[in-house]
């Protein structure tokens, strides 16, 4: 004679099985939240602009080549120009 499994069993031993292995291995989201390194936005400022489909292709290559994120390389691009700048008042250019 065949034993009749109702729902009710099926789900206490789904939930006794899960409960056995969870303590053992911990789960690899787990795993991966552990190692990510936590950024903060804390004390920074967005700044947002529209940028032509020329512009946009520009950045993704100097993204790619650099090895940049868009914070990065915005950054990076404002400390040239700013430096540009400041020389070109300093040789009284500007």
């Amino acid at each position: 004679m065949k034993k009749t499994v109702r729902p009710t069993d099926f789900l206490q031993n789904m939930a006794d099985s899960e409960q056995a292995t969870a303590p053992d291995a911990p789960t690899n989201e787990k795993v991966a939240k552990a190692s990510r390194p936590v950024k903060t936005r804390d004390g920074l400022k967005h700044i947002g602009g529209y940028l032509s489909a020329d512009a946009v292709e520009k950045v993704a290559i100097l993204r790619a080549r650099l090895r940049l994120d868009n914070s990065e390389l915005i950054t990076l691009a404002i400390n040239e120009l700013h430096a540009k700048h400041s020389a070109k008042r300093a040789f009284g250019d500007a």
